[in-house]
Parts: C-alpha cells; sequence; structure tokens
C-alpha cells in the first residue's frame, strides 16, 4: 500500500473514531434527560428492575411482569380489614385519578393484599372497584408477597388480636411507582394531597413521552 494511502486511510479511521465518540458522548450526556423531581415523594436516578414475579389478579387470572407495561402504576400494600389507612389511602388515591383529567388512563393504581389468609381475589375485587372500577387487585402466597416486598420495597407483619380471626396487619404506607417499561421509578410518601400526587404524576407523564 503506497505511503498516501496509507496516510488517507489512517486519518479515515481516525475520523471514524472521533464520530464514534461524539455519538456516544451525545447519547450518555448530551441527549441524558433532565432528572425529575417531585413534591410528593421521591423520583430514583436510576429506575431498578422488577423482578419476575407472579400474583392472582382480583379476576382470577394470573398477574405477572407483563400487567405492569404500558403505563405508570401506582402500587400501594394493604388490606380489606384494613380499618383506617387502606380506605383514607384509597380515597385519596380516588380523588387523585379524578384530577389526573385526560391522562388518568395512563395510571393504574393496583392494591397488593398481604392478607391472603381472607383476601379472596373475589374479595379484593369488590373493595377496590368501591373506591373505583378502574383500580385493580391482586394477591398471592405469603411466600410470593414476601419476595415482592424485598423487592418493590414494602413490609408487612401479622399482629395477633383476642382471637385467630381477629387478627390485624402492619404494613408500608408509601406508594411506589412503576414505570411504563415496568422498573421501580420512585415513591410517594405520605400525607397524601391528591392535588399534589396528581400534579406530580403528570409532570412524570410528559418527561417520559
Amino acid at each position: 500500500m503506497a505511503k498516501a494511502e496509507r496516510k488517507g486511510l489512517g486519518l479515515w479511521v481516525l475520523l471514524v473514531a472521533i464520530a464514534v465518540l461524539t455519538g456516544i458522548f451525545a447519547g450518555t450526556v448530551l441527549l441524558k434527560p433532565e432528572a425529575v423531581e417531585i413534591t410528593s415523594g421521591t423520583i430514583l436516578k436510576s429506575p431498578r428492575p422488577v423482578e419476575p414475579f407472579s400474583l392472582t389478579r382480583d379476576s382470577g387470572a394470573p398477574f405477572t411482569n407483563a400487567d405492569l407495561a404500558g403505563h405508570w402504576t401506582v402500587v400501594f400494600a394493604g388490606f380489606t380489614f384494613c380499618p383506617d389507612v387502606c380506605p383514607t389511602t384509597l380515597a385519596e388515591l380516588k380523588a387523585m385519578t379524578a384530577k389526573l383529567g385526560a391522562t388518568a388512563d395512563q395510571v393504574r393504581v393496583l392494591l397488593v393484599s398481604v392478607d391472603p389468609g381472607r383476601d379472596t381475589p373475589e374479595k379484593i375485587g369488590q373493595y377496590v372497584r368501591f373506591f373505583n372500577p378502574a383500580f385493580v387487585g391482586v394477591t398471592g402466597t405469603d411466600a410470593q408477597l414476601e419476595a415482592l416486598g424485598r423487592n418493590l420495597g414494602f413490609v408487612y407483619a401479622k399482629v395477633d388480636g383476642a382471637t385467630p380471626e381477629s387478627y390485624t396487619i402492619d404494613h408500608s404506607t408509601a406508594l411506589i411507582l412503576i414505570d411504563p417499561q415496568g422498573r421501580i421509578a420512585g415513591y410517594l410518601t405520605p400525607p397524601f394531597k391528591p392535588d399534589t400526587m396528581a400534579a406530580d404524576l403528570n409532570t412524570l407523564l410528559a418527561s417520559r413521552r
């Protein structure tokens, strides 16, 4: 190969390398979306994957990771016999959904029952639909729920009552945000204000379009 040809080939390789590095820089820095901040909780800098799981939906059908894709999901761990926190939170989520307006169909509210001993799929379905027909309820075995809790970041514990049937359950109150890619995106923390939560969700929806 002639010296001039070798020189021309070297220059071409150098230009290609510069172009590749420029593209990488643009993709990782210049085109990197700005971090989104919300008032009612915290958004993770890097969304975390939701590990594979399988629960039972209120309809009796399986509920898996695939059901989290394509929309934002607000996850609440609770139970239908809960005397105060659960109905209050679901009422606030009902109000939040109403305030979302045109974007309400892009957000799903999901109740994960942590009381598999009493909460049948049918009972969970009746419970969540009392607040909003679009709300979804799921449950599973203790092993399935504990594994999901470790992954999503919720905990619960059975508290014995006066009789075997009158027990209650202590549980986390934070809400878990799952993005349309089925990843843990952040958390909403009490006190829950429907106006603020709706505004924050609309901010997230706008930022991920």
